[in-house]
């Protein structure tokens, strides 16, 4: 069983090489600088694409800028120049940052390209021939930021319903697509092929919130704004954004709607992995798929809908003041230190939470520690006891075999969670390598080897163990921390490994030499100091405090008559006292009318029979009798419970008798 195992394992490896792989990212809208949860999706997307690469893929990375619509067209009007200057400006910069983020992208597409527009202006025509398009009338809410019409049924609280801002009544002649022509189909797909929107709970909220209620027949074309591109044969319309944004996916790698596309799109396309943002899946895996279809292109394989990276605080907002920016990140922590932490703290499926202090955490413990002082400790160990020769003695040990089989199995265990898109455990797993390797310094304790001259040969088998085993976790980690593995390698002066490398252990050249002066790969941090600087940068910024709500779990709805069974009426106590053999239960005697009801209550935590006493209170006076505690009750005072448990009894807001009516 072990040997088809490793020969079926061997062979998916052999067949990678060399097979195509298209990973896209969302394109960044060119509305302004992309803060760090923005920068989050090319640096996922990026280290996808290096482990692709790694494992022998033919890797095509493609991402870009969105340039086109209605907000855009007002904030060049608020900046004074050219909507085209505009997204210059701002495209730009977004690529800087991909660039400082050290994204291996191999194909950065503008919908401003001049191939990009011809190609969608030739797209909305073929479909309005094909009857998928048709003019109509739009009337409805719309919501600028997102570029998205929604009905009053679609809107939650009246806001709209992907990013909770305000939306505005639009009415105008619209161009329209038939959705609803191929919902069915879609739907069939989606069941008929599970691993086509990942998570799994991203699906689920596309069938049940959207397919399976019903599509609506998708607005593809605005004429209130002039910034976008022309329908060709209807100038006054410019084409919807998504119809525009989305189509970048095969329009970047030379698809051409008269059928004459090029060798590149034949071989890449379908996609392997659309990777976007979990607030805009419904465009990629409802509207995309759709358009596909109306085009007779096949459906990309997988899309995946990642979480968001919020701040301590909440998402980032700049009308918040929580925004954090990846360049103003680097200049704290470094390239590498930064995909560290927006790559392994983001969950598979939930949110990721980024602080200051979390950041500062994980540099000193995890990169300064278990991996820089690893490595550090490794070569100084070498230059001290041998001159920086590491060689293979062969003077083996129980230990060695361990350490040995962990490095080999780290391979094939980070490989299966990136296989399942688990970048920040797959990178758990490789730090695990170097804890392990940490670990194994302390069981051989070289310190010692070393006062020992009969030992000499063990200590030198130690010590290559040693750099083969963070070697091989350097090749592993070069995705996600590209520069941090160069230097690494460079100064174990080691080849680079391939992938296949990997299931060997002992590929370190025995007799090679390690640099004489190791450099500290990362600096440790004193969150103090980096919190006093990150203060100066941005002070504090005062907001309004919203009142605090509380939401409960709704019970089932009564009717009035189920309601006019229920007696309420204002009672004041007349005495109190503790009910003995009980932590809560305090007892009343009430006056209601000239009635005296006994009424047991579980409000010990929060008074005393004392503060009781002379209170006037609201009571459910009908309720069943019923003993607590051993004691008689006869109603029941009413009580708010607040978030943490405490609890506030009900009173009238003016001075009325005991009895009163509450209805």
């Amino acid at each position: 069983m072990l040997i088809f195992f490793l020969y079926h394992k061997k062979e998916k490896e052999k067949n990678a090489m060399g097979e195509k792989y298209y990973i896209t990212t969302a394109i960044a809208y060119t509305s302004g600088k992309p803060h760090i949860g923005n920068t989050y999706e090319a640096v996922l997307a990026d280290a996808i694409a290096r482990y692709k690469r790694l494992q022998g893929y033919d890797v095509f990375f493609q991402t870009g800028t969105d340039e086109h619509g209605q907000k855009i067209e007002q904030k060049a009007q608020e900046a004074n120049v050219t909507p085209k200057e505009f997204v210059d400006k701002v495209s730009g910069e977004i690529k800087s940052i991909w660039d400082l983020m050290n994204t291996s992208y191999d194909k950065f597409i503008r919908t401003t390209d001049a191939d990009h527009e011809a190609q969608v202006q030739k797209i909305f025509k073929k479909l309005y021939d094909k009857g998928d398009i048709y003019k109509g009338y739009y009337e409805g809410m719309y919501c600028t930021p997102c570029e998205s019409f929604f009905t009053e049924s679609q809107l939650v609280d009246g806001k709209c319903p992907d990013c909770g801002r305000p939306c505005v009544p639009a009415k105008e002649e619209a161009y329209f697509f038939k959705m609803s022509k191929y919902a069915d189909r879609l739907i069939e797909y989606i069941n008929t092929h599970p691993e086509f929107i990942q998570p799994e709970s991203r699906k689920n909220e596309m069938m049940n919130n959207f397919l399976l209620p019903g599509l609506q027949d998708l607005c593809v074309s605005r004429t209130s704004f002039q910034w976008g591109i022309p329908v060709d044969f209807d100038p006054k319309h410019v084409v919807y954004v998504w119809l525009d944004a989305l189509t970048n996916y095969i329009t970047g790698i030379g698809y051409d709607c008269d059928g004459n596309s090029s060798e590149k799109f034949g071989k890449l396309w379908p996609a392997d992995l659309h990777l976007i943002g979990k607030d805009i899946i419904r465009f990629h895996t409802i509207y995309w798929p759709i358009f596909l279809m109306a085009l007779d292109l096949p459906l990309p394989k997988q899309v995946f809908g990642h979480p968001w990276l919020l701040q301590g605080d909440g998402k980032m907002s700049k009308s918040k003041g929580n925004v954090l920016y990846a360049d103003e990140l680097v200049d704290f922590f470094g390239v590498d230190a930064v995909r560290y932490f927006v790559l392994h703290e983001m969950p598979f499926e939930n949110d990721g939470v980024i602080t200051w202090e979390l950041m500062v955490e994980r540099l000193n413990s995890e990169l300064a520690n278990t991996l820089g002082n690893l490595v550090n400790r490794t070569i100084s160990m070498s230059n001290k006891y041998f001159g920086g020769v590491v060689e293979d003695k062969k003077a083996e040990e129980e230990v060695d075999q361990d350490l040995k089989a962990f490095a080999v199995a780290t391979k094939e265990r980070a490989g299966k969670k990136m296989e399942d898109l688990r970048v920040a455990d797959a990178m758990t797993e490789i730090f695990a390598l170097f804890k392990r390797c940490n670990k194994y310094i302390d069981e051989t304790m070289p310190w010692a080897l070393a006062k020992d001259e009969a030992k000499k040969d063990r200590l030198a088998t130690v010590l290559y163990n040693l750099v083969e085993g963070i070697c091989m976790g350097a090749t592993l980690l070069e995705a996600f921390m590209p520069d941090t593995t160069r230097r690494i390698l460079e100064q174990l002066q080691a080849p680079k490994r391939s992938y296949q490398d990997l299931d060997t252990f002992g590929l370190y050249p025995s007799g090679n030499k390690v640099t004489e002066k190791p450099e500290i790969l990362f600096a440790r941090l004193d969150v103090k100091e980096v919190l006093e600087k990150v203060e100066k940068l941005h002070p504090p910024v005062e907001e309004e405090k919203e009142e605090p709500v509380i939401d409960v779990e709704p019970k089932e709805e009564i009717t009035f008559d189920d309601f006019m069974k229920m007696q309420f009426q204002v009672g004041e106590i007349i005495s109190c006292e503790a009910v003995k053999k009980s932590k809560k239960l305090l007892c009343s005697q009430v006056k209601i009318g000239s009635q005296v009801k006994q009424i047991v209550s579980g409000i010990k935590s929060n008074y005393s029979p004392e503060d009781m006493v002379g209170k006037k209170v609201m009571v459910l006076v009908n309720l069943k009798p019923a003993k607590l505690a051993g004691v008689l009750s006869e109603g029941m005072i009413l009580c708010a419970e607040g978030e943490n448990g405490e609890l506030s009894l009900v009173v009238p807001e003016k001075d009325v008798p005991a009895g009163a009516e509450i209805c």
